[in-house]
């Protein structure tokens, strides 16, 4: 009894840390959001501490006074530095060995780095960059997922390296500024690099280690060395950009470079976008006892501005230029369009968010005494009331509506327009801001040249915020914050101050606006929090049925024919060419196989399918799409993970003839000895044999333990099995297997769906039968043969893969007792085909993994269907 007890309390425990522990995977990207803003929080409070005794005032002073010749000196290593970069992504290429023009390699790394270092989440960010470009240019999704798990390896493990070499060199520079001893800094310094050398001398020959259960493969010593002396060129590039801008003899250069380093490094690893406040903490706290904050405050906001902000105006003026129409004749600006033009909405986005957060601080700042003289002698204290509080909620509303341009939607692009032209009248109405008013003004005439790239139709009102974007209001609000209570800590807060209207009345001004931001801002997260509930989808009626039927036989896509299931839904493309067939399980719209129709009609309804799902609350799922539609499932903002691989067999190539045709000849020619006879029976003659049939299906699914499928596999389903011709073997004169064969009027592509055999059949009648198949479809003038796909087939392994791929060829290796992986590819491999990936096209996140078990039990028809096979 004890004993029982004591299990029993032991499963309870276990349940409950299971219960926690899917709690915190479930809501993952809720927490890194409120941890994100708790970090901003803690850092912001930590830099109005540290500076204490400046005044705002002194910075601004600072800023006059910082010279021409050392802005330039930034700017010049500021584009040494983006020089650099680019060589992230040249060295990637080179360790999957796949080549492409320099030109456009240099393009996308620069936007990608430029956005990443803007908005924070450089992997994510940046990745999404890399992702819509490169799979235009022709990169698989797993090629692109190690393209961006190289670089950020590369910087993450040379930011580590270069930091402690700077640290053994100048270990007595740093350790006063650190509150650290000379020789701790040093030990730590020759700990890790120690340990990173070990790990390089391990696996010298191999170029793997394994660490407990995990196996690294490391690039070759000359990658790595590489790849190490392009972090040091861009650190030390990018550190300069910063140490020109301070005041001169504030520290040596080698110190200052572990320094900068140190602050990178933790910016990095509090997730907080663009490190916005980890940074400047570090920076202050090092460099404070050296020289006056206000001069480093000063140049802090200089090098955001030109390290940050400006590549961000020069990608956006590069890209915009390339869309230029006489300029894309050239075959070279040509290549590049198609590369930059794809990336311009993630551009525009970051810019709105830049716009955004100028807006919102700008709210919370002092107007300069002489442009408050002049609104006094030509404007109204209402109206610069009202233009001040006004212009931070237009602030807000760029933030909301950046997500649309990064989604390429319409009504985001009108919205945006209206929001800064609005803006641009507001700031000159509140303080005369020339500097904002211009970057209005550029923000205006990029969204006019980009015009044609806004297309999507889509409701604003409709689109929920995601976590990250969340976070991005969150940090705007905090930061907004932090800079009022820094502004105005000479202020004595009373109530009174709200309903201080006054010219000269700049901090209720800047009360007010913050105030409207945060109740504005939580307005908004509470909105999209609130999601809308999943509603019910209708199933396709006869008439959706025949128009799809009716584009299906002039398509190449012989599984497309699954849709004479009637078990799923249908959608059609605005022009009515194309339409995608779907069906819904718990908060996914799954979506089978790439739109069917025409190409030039997939973007417009692919959009179309992602928008509805949204509208009703779910996430909208791509399964078993093909290579061709991976470019407009990205333009989407859906990721593609690997499924596994179809097999293709090439009909007009196919003859049982030489040695690697040996043992399939053998199975034929025995096939032929037990009396099995091939035919296919028409349409017209299929209801004639469905006893025969049906008799045969039941006994293939008791045998096998069995039910029917759905969704992705058709069903024994009479009315179905009539749509199109059957391949039966007989023996003795008694049909012992058959398969429904699907086919279009094109005569391109044949495959086939239902196969099921008798207990009683011979052994080897399923390859006999295939063999056979192919044999016809090949007199009969079909091109191909579709074999299906073999899950999980084709991962990556590789210590750069991604962990979707890794973890699904661990199941692939060792998941025979859940599903014969293993077993089917063998049995495919014996008709020598050619293997092209299939992908799951989903948003980031969990969404992947929530999105594939929906899958599955779409197609297993519930978890009974799942756990029966």
């Amino acid at each position: 009894m004890t004993l029982f007890s004591g299990r029993a309390e032991a499963n309870q425990v276990r349940l409950a840390q299971t219960g926690w522990r899917l709690l915190l995977r479930r809501n993952q990207s809720y927490l890194t959001a409120v941890g994100t803003l708790v970090v901003i929080a803690l850092f912001g409070a930590a830099i109005v501490h540290l500076t204490a005794e400046v005044r705002y005032d002194d910075v601004v002073s600072a800023l006059a006074d910082t010279s021409w010749r050392s802005v330039a000196t930034a700017i010049f290593f500021t584009g040494l530095s983006f020089l650099t970069l680019t060589f992230y992504d040249l060295g990637a290429l080179d360790y999957i060995r796949r080549k492409l023009p320099y030109a456009q390699v240099a393009l996308t790394a620069a936007c990608a780095y430029a956005v990443g270092n803007t908005a924070g989440f450089g992997a994510l960010s940046g990745g999404a960059i890399r992702y819509r470009s490169y799979s235009r240019l022709g990169l698989e999704p797993d090629d692109i997922a190690r393209v961006v798990a190289f670089v950020t390896l590369a910087f993450g493990l040379g930011l580590v390296a270069v930091t402690c070499l700077s640290l053994l060199a100048v270990a007595e520079y740093v350790a006063p500024l650190t509150r650290l001893d000379a020789f701790w800094l040093r030990t730590i310094a020759a700990v890790v690099l120690a340990g990173m050398l070990a790990i390089m001398v391990a696996a010298r020959s191999s170029h793997e280690i394994s660490i407990g259960r995990i196996t690294l493969r490391l690039p070759a010593s000359r990658t790595t060395s590489r790849q190490f002396l392009i972090t040091m060129l861009d650190l030390a590039a990018s550190a300069t950009v910063l140490y020109v801008l301070l005041p001169t003899g504030t520290i040596g250069w080698p110190a200052f470079l572990a320094i900068y380093c140190v602050a990178v490094g933790l910016g990095v690893l509090s997730h907080v976008p663009a490190g916005l406040g980890v940074f400047e903490t570090v920076i202050v706290a090092t460099l404070g006892h050296a020289a006056d904050v206000d001069a480093i405050l000063g140049a802090l906001v200089l090098y955001r501005v030109i390290y940050h902000l400006l590549p961000l105006l020069i990608a956006i003026v590069v890209i915009i230029g390339i869309e230029v129409r006489q300029f894309t004749g050239h075959p070279a600006a040509s290549s590049l369009r198609r590369a930059g033009g794809r990336m311009t909405p993630l551009l525009l986005a970051t810019l709105a968010l830049v716009l955004a957060l100028m807006l919102v601080l700008s709210s919370v700042t002092p107007t300069p005494d002489e442009n408050l003289l002049l609104l006094s002698n030509y404007v109204s204290l209402p109206i610069v009331e009202g233009a001040h509080f006004l212009a931070s909620l237009l602030g807000l509303a760029l933030v909301i509506v950046a997500r649309g341009l990064a989604l390429r939607l319409d009504g985001a692009w009108w919205a945006s327009l209206a929001i800064a032209l609005a803006a641009l009248l507001l700031s000159l109405a509140k303080a005369v801001a020339l500097g904002e008013a211009g970057m209005l003004a550029f923000f205006i005439v990029a969204l006019l040249a980009s015009r044609r790239l806004f297309v999507r139709p889509a409701s604003l009102f409709g689109q929920a915020l995601t976590p990250p974007w969340l976070t991005a209001l969150g940090v705007i609000c905090l930061g907004a914050l932090v800079v009022l209570l820094f502004v105005y800590r000479n202020v004595e807060y009373s109530h009174e101050l709200w309903w201080q209207f006054e010219i000269s009345a700049e901090a209720p001004r800047g009360l007010r606006a913050l105030l409207g931001v945060t109740i504005g801002a939580s307005a908004v997260a509470i909105w999209s929090l609130m999601r809308p509930a999943a509603t019910a989808i209708a199933p396709a009626s006869k008439e959706d049925m025949q128009r799809a039927i009716a584009i299906l036989e002039t398509q190449d896509m012989s599984d497309a024919n699954l849709v004479r299931m009637g078990d799923k839904s249908i959608m059609f493309s605005p022009d009515g060419r194309a339409f995608i067939m779907y069906g819904r399980w718990g908060r996914s719209w799954v979506a089978l196989f790439d739109p069917v129709g025409p190409q030039e009609a997939w973007p417009d309804l692919i959009w179309q399918f992602i928008e509805m799902a949204r509208s009703n609350g779910c996430r909208a799922v791509f399964y078993q799409v093909s290579p061709r539609g991976l470019a407009y499932y990205a333009d989407a903002g859906l990721r593609a993970f690997r499924l596994g691989e179809l097999a293709e067999v090439d009909l007009r190539q196919f003859e049982m003839k030489g040695g690697k045709w040996a043992t399939l000849r053998r199975q034929v020619s025995r096939g032929q000895r037990d009396g099995l006879e091939f035919s296919v029976v028409e349409p017209t003659d299929v209801p004639a044999i469905l006893p025969e049939l049906a008799a045969i299906s039941d006994a293939w699914l008791a045998h096998h333990n069995a039910r029917e499928k759905g969704f992705s596999l058709g069903a024994f389903d009479p009315h179905y099995l009539e749509t199109q011709p059957v391949a039966v073997l007989k023996c003795e004169g008694r049909i012992v297997a058959f398969a429904n064969i699907l086919l279009t009027d094109v005569r391109e592509e044949g495959s086939v769906d239902l196969m099921r055999f008798s207990p009683e059949a011979p052994k080897g009648s399923m390859d006999f039968l295939f063999a056979q198949l192919m044999e016809y479809l090949k007199a009969q003038g079909y091109r191909r043969f579709n074999l299906g796909m073999a899950p999980l087939s084709g991962m990556s392994s590789h210590s750069t893969a991604p962990v979707w791929d890794r973890a699904g060829r661990t199941f692939f290796e060792h998941g025979e007792r859940f599903y014969n992986f293993k077993g089917l590819r063998a049995f495919k491999s014996k008709f020598h085909p050619h293997w092209q990936p299939r992908y799951l096209a989903a948003s980031g996140g969990l969404n992947p993994v929530l999105a594939l078990m929906d899958a599955t039990f779409l197609i297993g028809g519930g978890i009974k269907g799942v756990i029966k096979k």
